[in-house]
């Protein structure tokens, strides 16, 4: 897309969960350009740069060539005394189908096939230049700037449907298109746009052949008025669509949505706007985005991008809502709206160092399914629940996560080497009147553990994520409810696995159910764990009671009893917390990867399950025997029995989602 200025590069996302974007790599280009992957070949970009410059540039080796139709550095020269004539943002632009064609722009449209060797003139000068024009010397008057050669071609837009159509327009205000690949042009500029306005951007509908969008920008004329227009009949009439723009604020670009017609975005030095009946009125699309000027707009897939004049690029993830929104929607109580595929993908595992804090980062999309939903008055109670297409022994679906507006979220206890406050609570479903936004991150409830730890490095005040956090969902269908004081709506969410990773159905099966294992043995080591720890701290408390030095010879010999699972060592006889460990990390690593267990795996399961059975099994003997035993002697003395806690009570850990399921 175009960046009027800004240093261009390619972001390497390093993934850390939602994190930030890590590393920049040069990829040619300017300082302010287009910038193109070629549509054969990732690995290639090219750029235009000021005057005639085109670039061309290979990952591969970083190798940068001009691969200009005639390139010269005459930037700024007066037209009659060069041969082609540029702006300061040159347009570059491809085709939508194959061959893929690169356009560039001059007084005439240049097209290359085979990445930028030859180029071929397929236009004629477009501009409204007139040869042997008198008086083009000196200070040409705006009057007689055109005729003179000052005019470029400032924008280019292929048909998404046919190579055989292009439009262009110029920075003299003037439209013209081809339906035959540039052998025959039409002037289709209506007569009520300003001279030497600059059509800022066009637009083809992907779905409604000969409608297109252009957004005018005379801002240099000093006239600041929103100038957007309409053709419906491939530029014979043109309708005025800025009802609803702010006046005062001129138009940069107007992006008609691929997948909802009617659905446009326009960009203006004020910021974004979103129109859902082809342009006829406009509202805001600001939420959280600065006032900027907005120099492009690009609907990549599911998500609306803006590259604004302070050279900042923004996303607003997932406009699925606004595809599907209509005057009912607007209007009803409550509704859900059917949530977009969700890519089974997890952040990196890597334990970097965390940047300094003035690095200057940007914020990687929520990791997970996106589900929007709106509420036309406030609600008591907001819930969202995850379930499975297919009815368990029971005959109801099993739930995978349920997520309340009013669900207690206890802060996580987790060994960090960064400030606390880096952990936040899990989020909860809003519950004000408006629309709202929830992301569940594909996960099963995060299991019981002991202690939990950071899995990837930490980024200055973001969310760090911790672990065990749960085994990722399985690809498939599943439904989806949202159920607002009782009432309930349900839509479908396909979660599809990551096109990168080659495990089969059967491995991540495997995987899942090992996970099962883990987390089953996870919550008897947590409740074990739980119990002992809480005896002990009795046990402490009572040693500083003076009511309970009658009994300390009793306390003093179930303090030995007590200690081999508190300070346990050798891996025959392990401590209840190295058990602990050994099965948080075996989580930790299963739920990091789509693959089945490996055998070392299953090996290091089989040992501390066999562990822990013959540790809980000494449990229950001590506390039936030997607790019993210090409870008499206690209760003799009058002093209050040590109570040994049940899974309700145990805080251990405090996982936030132990009590949304069974």
């Amino acid at each position: 897309g175009q960046q009027d200025s800004g240093t261009v590069g390619i972001a390497s996302r390093s993934d850390y969960g939602a994190i930030s974007f890590r590393d920049w790599h040069p990829v040619g280009g300017d300082e302010r350009d287009y910038d193109l992957p070629d549509p054969e070949d990732a690995n290639i970009v090219y750029g235009s740069g000021l005057g005639s410059r085109i670039s061309r540039w290979d990952a591969r080796t970083g190798e940068v060539q001009n691969v200009s139709p005639w390139p010269t550095s005459a930037y700024g020269a007066r037209p009659t005394d060069i041969k082609y004539r540029y702006t300061w943002i040159s347009p570059i632009a491809f085709s939508a189908h194959a061959p893929y064609a690169l356009y560039a722009g001059a007084q005439v449209l240049f097209r290359t096939t085979d990445k930028g060797r030859h180029w071929e003139t397929i236009s004629p000068d477009l501009t409204g230049a007139r040869g042997g024009t008198k008086h083009c010397d000196g200070d040409v008057p705006i009057s007689n700037a055109t005729a003179c050669g000052y005019g470029v071609i400032y924008s280019i837009a292929p048909s998404p449907r046919t190579n055989d159509e292009i439009w262009i327009g110029t920075d003299n205000g003037l439209i013209q298109t081809t339906a035959d690949g540039g052998k025959s042009w039409r002037n289709v500029t209506p007569d009520n746009i300003p001279k030497w306005s600059k059509i800022a951007s066009l637009d083809l509908s992907a779905l409604d052949p000969g409608t297109a969008y252009a957004a005018v920008d005379n801002h240099r004329q000093d006239d600041f008025r929103p100038i957007a227009i309409r053709t419906r009949d491939g530029g014979k009439t043109w309708t005025k669509i800025t009802n609803g723009l702010p006046d005062g604020h001129f138009v940069a670009v107007v992006r008609a949505d691929p997948v909802k017609k009617g659905l446009l975005y326009a960009g203006t030095d004020a910021g974004v706007y979103v129109s859902f009946d082809d342009g006829d009125a406009w509202q805001p699309l600001q939420r959280n985005l600065p006032v900027a000027w907005v120099r492009d707009l690009l609907v990549h897939g599911d998500d609306l991008i803006a590259a604004t004049q302070g050279r900042a690029i923004w996303v607003l993830d997932d406009v699925t809502p606004l595809r599907q929104m209509d005057a009912s929607i607007a209007h009803a109580d409550a509704h859900l709206f059917a949530p977009a595929p969700a890519i089974r993908v997890r952040g990196s595992q890597n334990k970097d160092t965390p940047p300094p804090a003035d690095t200057a980062l940007g914020t990687n999309p929520p990791t997970g399914a996106i589900i929007d939903y709106t509420l036309g008055k406030p609600a008591k109670q907001v819930v969202v629940e995850i379930r499975e297409k297919s009815a368990g022994a029971d005959g109801k679906p099993h739930v995978v996560r349920r997520f309340a507006s009013d669900d207690s979220t206890p802060p996580i206890e987790a060994e960090r080497y960064f400030a606390e406050t880096w952990t936040k609570p899990r989020a909860k479903p809003s519950t004000g009147p408006g629309a709202h936004r929830f992301v569940w991150n594909l996960r099963w409830p995060r299991p019981k553990a002991v202690e939990y730890g950071y899995s990837i490095a930490a980024v200055w005040g973001e969310d760090t994520p911790l672990t065990p956090g749960g085994m990722l969902a399985l690809p498939g269908d599943y439904d989806v409810a949202l159920i607002v004081d009782g009432t309930e709506q349900n839509q479908t969410l396909t979660i599809a696995p990551d096109p990168r990773i080659g495990a089969t159905r059967a491995e991540l099966e495997q995987a899942a159910a090992f996970y099962r294992d883990v987390e089953g043995e996870l919550a008897k080591v947590w409740q074990t764990y739980g119990e002992v720890d809480a005896v002990h701290e009795q046990l402490e408390a009572l040693r500083k009671d003076a009511a309970a030095a009658k009994a300390k010879d009793a306390i003093e010999a179930f303090d030995k009893k007590l200690a081999p699972f508190r300070e346990g060592k050798g891996t025959e006889a392990p401590n209840i917390g190295t058990i602990a460990g050994e099965f948080a990390s075996l989580a930790t690593d299963v739920e990091g990867v789509d693959a089945a267990p490996t055998d070392a795996q299953q090996q290091v399961f089989a040992k501390y399950r066999d562990l822990l059975a013959r540790a809980r099994e000494r449990w229950s003997t001590t506390k039936q025997n030997d607790l019993a035993v210090l409870n008499r002697r206690l209760a003799s003395t009058n002093v209050e029995e040590i109570h040994v806690p049940t899974a309700d009570e145990i805080r251990i850990g405090e996982p936030p989602e132990s009590k949304d399921l069974p």
